[in-house]
C-alpha cells in the first residue's frame, strides 16, 4: 500500500518497499490525538471502567464455565 505526503514543498511516494525515515532534524510535527482517557468527565471516566470491568468479568465467567 503505497502513501505519498509532501515536506518543504516537495513530494514523496513511498512504496512497500520503501523505509519511511527522517533525519532528526526534520521530524514529522507533533499530532493532537483525537481522543484521551484524560479530556473524559469522572462519570465517563467511571463508566468506561465500568464497562471494561463487566467485559473481563465476562471472559472470566466465560473461561470458568
Amino acid at each position: 500500500m503505497a502513501h505519498s505526503h509532501s515536506h518543504h514543498g516537495h513530494d514523496h511516494a513511498h512504496g512497500p518497499g520503501h523505509a519511511h525515515s527522517h533525519g532528526p532534524a526534520t521530524p514529522h510535527p507533533a499530532q493532537p490525538a483525537p481522543w484521551s482517557i484524560l479530556r473524559m468527565t469522572l462519570l465517563s471516566r467511571l463508566g468506561a471502567a465500568l464497562v471494561v470491568s463487566a467485559g473481563l468479568w465476562a471472559v472470566v465467567l466465560l473461561a470458568m464455565r
